[in-house]
């Protein structure tokens, strides 16, 4: 049996690396002046920057096709570990107070040091997404009945909501309202390698970490007196699990805006492949997180072409039905 989830998974991490490649030669290629796959080729394996479309490659499309895959696959398995971990079907960034917390710190960056940095924005980010994760848990186990998922998941929206509304306030009243509104919309336009570089940094930390801790996942996901009795250490599991959380969905969001619900629906696609090993639902879920997004953002080009859609709109799109199938649902062993 083990052999079989080896080989099948192997084979998921594989072809789903294919597909990425492919999707990514289709991003760079498609835009405002589309550009031949021969000619994208071309500039990644031979650069000439006295080549306008070889530039645009380089300096524009590359880096966005990139960041697509890593914003997708760090979203991805930050969702999967909250859902491994608080052992609820709806737990994901967007939802648990997380994404709103790291607007939160982003809006009061901008409103009070305007000349903020890149790797200010993200440190920022980070510490707001703390302070979304700290608020869920303090609501959720201070509530009559202690930490329950379904508490989980209210105390997060009420948090999101809270969190948002003060979010909205400073931003109108700091004049830094239409610059927040590019980042709920979620998007990949303003990438660059400079975002490229904190993705690769913050995301290897971030999922290494998270490999890390894999099988106690597993073994979390049981429940919590299973894990006590096989003699695990819950609290340390949990809090190596939400600074994975914190460091993979602040980079992400920092550099690509509120994208919703990849960390959703990815984790429960890969655990109907896979199972319910972490081992390979962490893997698995970054591969096909990046290929979501990826096409979201393709998606995005095409719906209203030649302007953009938000590409965050594109992800709702497949996340907001998913979200009610399994809120309507009955709890699904994680």
């Amino acid at each position: 049996m083990k052999k079989r989830t080896s080989l099948k998974g192997t084979s998921v991490i594989i072809f789903g690396l294919i597909l990425i490649i492919l999707s990514m030669g289709l991003s760079i290629a498609y835009g405002a002046a589309n550009i031949k796959l021969a000619t994208v080729w071309e500039a990644v394996s031979h650069f000439n920057p006295d080549v306008t479309s070889h530039q645009i490659i380089q300096e524009i499309r590359l880096p966005r096709a990139i960041g697509a895959v890593l914003v997708g696959a760090l979203l991805a398995v930050s969702g999967a570990v909250m859902q491994g971990l608080t052992r609820n079907p709806l737990a994901s960034p967007s939802i648990m107070g997380v994404t709103d917390g790291a607007a939160f710190a982003l809006v009061i960056t901008l409103a009070f040091f305007p000349a903020a940095t890149l790797l200010s924005l993200t440190f920022s980010s980070f510490v707001g997404a703390g302070l979304g994760v700290m608020l869920v848990f303090m609501i959720g186990a201070y509530s009559k009945g202690g930490l329950t998922p379904v508490k989980l998941a209210l105390a997060g929206v009420a948090v999101g909501a809270m969190l948002s509304a003060f979010s909205s306030a400073i931003a109108l009243h700091f004049q830094v309202a239409k610059d927040m509104s590019f980042w709920y919309a979620g998007g990949l336009t303003s990438m660059n390698w400079g975002s490229v570089k904190i993705l690769l940094v913050a995301g290897g930390l971030g999922l290494l970490l998270s490999m890390y801790i894999s099988r106690s996942i597993t073994i979390l996901s049981l429940g919590e007196e299973v894990s006590k009795g096989l003699g695990q250490n819950t609290l340390l599991v949990k809090s190596l699990g939400v600074i994975v959380v914190l460091v993979l969905t602040g980079a992400a969001v920092s550099v690509a805006g509120a994208i919703g619900f990849i960390g959703l629906v990815i984790p429960h696609i890969t655990r109907f492949i896979i199972g319910s090993d972490y081992r390979w639902i962490i893997p698995i879920s970054a591969v096909l997180g990046g290929l979501l997004l990826v096409l979201a953002d393709i998606a995005a080009r095409m719906v209203n072409a030649p302007f953009e859609t938000p590409v965050g709109a594109i992800t709702a799109i497949i996340g907001v039905p998913f979200f009610l199938y399994l809120a309507r649902g009955e709890r699904r062993g994680l």
